[in-house]
């Protein structure tokens, strides 16, 4: 029996081109993508790293102020407000993935 089953002979012959035409052979695997080399975990240990960093400098930099080794005063306050700006950042980021977790264990499977 012919693969086109139970057709007219009208609408046979206008389907004989198309199994006539060379089939498209589908790839056996699909393509492997590349891991990326820097994952989640990496970039929040290195925000957590910089604010940490951040904090350090500014609280070096304040305690020369405070101990009379340097007179530059608004190197501290600039210091310390990079350091509090990165700090709010980071608390921002940390509630925005509590929300996520949260978001995601309220939907129902």
């Amino acid at each position: 029996m012919s693969p086109l089953g139970s057709v007219s002979p009208l609408q046979a012959g206008g389907l004989q081109h198309l199994e006539a035409m060379p089939r498209i052979a589908l790839p056996s695997a699909p393509p492997t993508v590349a891991a990326p080399s820097h994952g989640f975990d990496q970039m929040l240990e290195r925000l957590v790293d910089t604010v940490d960093a951040k904090q350090q400098t500014a609280k070096a930099v304040t305690r020369q102020v405070l101990l009379g080794e340097s007179d530059q005063l608004h190197r501290s306050v600039i210091a310390m407000q990079e350091a509090s700006v990165a700090f709010s950042l980071m608390i921002e980021v940390r509630n925005k993935l509590v929300e996520s977790y949260q978001e995601l264990m309220r939907m129902q499977v």
